[in-house]
């Protein structure tokens, strides 16, 4: 329950889970030596590693980063020996990690960004018009979860929802796309708002509890078929416009579009009203590993750059999001659902996907 199988993790390294992702070079055009560390990360963090800008802050306090993307819950089956830190999309599995590693003390959390589910337009209207979903801006609303979880327990249909039928590419079973959650942390902490909701608003902590709530998890999975490993491709497919009309993402990969200067029309997201934040947590396993743990947490320019890629920092109000009408300055009126113990998301993750 607690370990995924060391076959399953061979099979999916050879096929390019991990994907090496390089940031930085070991000499910056100033010629000034850095220290390498390396790292293994959650896939929606490689595009802030891999940023110029990043590199350049790193380098000046004497450090290269070279990272490798994962599942955040498939890192704990890696080999990371070697390594100076993982950096995980949640708690969860790195206080894993930090067991298995015998890593001591408060694990940092230099930033965090909470789970939305990106919407085309026609399905977000077709919610709305539903009592599924609200819309505040033409390109942001809310999920109502638990009319949500109701529509999965009915087996409703695209078919059967008001205004559906205008849309031909609106077919088929209502449910949202979501990560793989046995290796994929966006997949798990889906999961885990899921359950909360449906445990009446309490966290999922026994085994009468789990047992309650897993058969509707495992029709929020098995409806999907095959799933995405990791947050990354999963967001790139439905920008693309390809697969399903509703996504799970992070709230950090939408911002990163739009500072891009994309602003699809053709995009809305909608914030659950019982969500769970993704606490990007480091385990620092040598003290390189540490310091760089440090100055994501602290150092000025690189919590500007973690803004600019759409994590909300730590500590310190943000002008995050402003004039967009994408994403929500803040997060009230969001209920913030406590995520189970790692023991039982496993052991949800596992029922969900039998």
């Amino acid at each position: 329950m607690r370990r995924i199988a060391g076959i399953v993790l061979a099979v999916l390294l050879i096929g390019g889970v991990v994907a090496a992702v390089v940031a930085g070079r070991s000499d910056e055009d100033t010629g000034t030596a850095t220290k390498t560390v390396r790292t293994v990360i959650g896939s929606e963090k490689a595009e802030f590693f891999a940023d110029p800008d990043v590199v350049k802050a790193l380098a000046a306090k004497g450090y290269t980063v070279k990272a490798e993307t994962s599942g955040s819950w498939a890192m704990e089956g890696l080999d990371l020996e070697g390594y100076d830190l993982a950096l995980p999309s949640s708690q969860a599995p790195a206080v894993e990690l930090a067991t298995k590693y015998k890593v001591t003390g408060t694990l940092p959390r230099p930033f965090y960004s909470p789970l939305v589910v990106v919407a085309h337009k026609n399905a977000a209207e077709v919610l709305a018009a539903n009592g599924l979903a609200t819309l505040d801006e033409a390109h942001r609303g809310t999920l109502k979860m638990a009319a949500y979880l109701d529509a999965a327990r009915a087996d409703r249909t695209w078919q059967q929802l008001k205004g559906a039928a205008k849309y031909g590419e609106l077919t088929g079973t209502l449910y949202l796309s979501s990560t793989d959650p046995e290796i994929s942390n966006s997949g798990a902490l889906y999961l885990a708002a899921a359950s909360y909701v449906a445990n009446g608003g309490k966290v999922v902590a026994t085994d009468a509890e789990v047992d309650r709530t897993a058969p509707l998890l495992h029709k929020l999975v098995s409806v999907q078929g095959a799933q995405q490993s990791g947050s990354d491709a999963a967001f790139r497919d439905f920008v693309s416009g390809a697969g399903n009309p509703l996504v799970v993402v992070y709230e950090s990969q939408v911002a990163s579009l739009l500072a891009d200067g994309q602003k699809p029309d053709d995009l809305v997201v909608l914030y659950p009203d019982s969500t769970v934040n993704s606490d990007h947590t480091v385990v620092p396993l040598t003290e390189n590993g540490k310091a760089v743990a440090e100055l994501l947490s602290s150092d000025p320019k690189l919590r500007a750059l973690e803004a600019r890629h759409g994590f909300r920092p730590q500590g310190e109000a943000t002008e995050f999001a402003a004039g967009t009408t994408y994403l929500r300055q803040e997060l009230t009126g969001v209920r913030q659902a406590p995520v189970p113990t790692a023991e039982v998301l496993h052991e949800l993750a596992r029922r969900a996907r039998g």
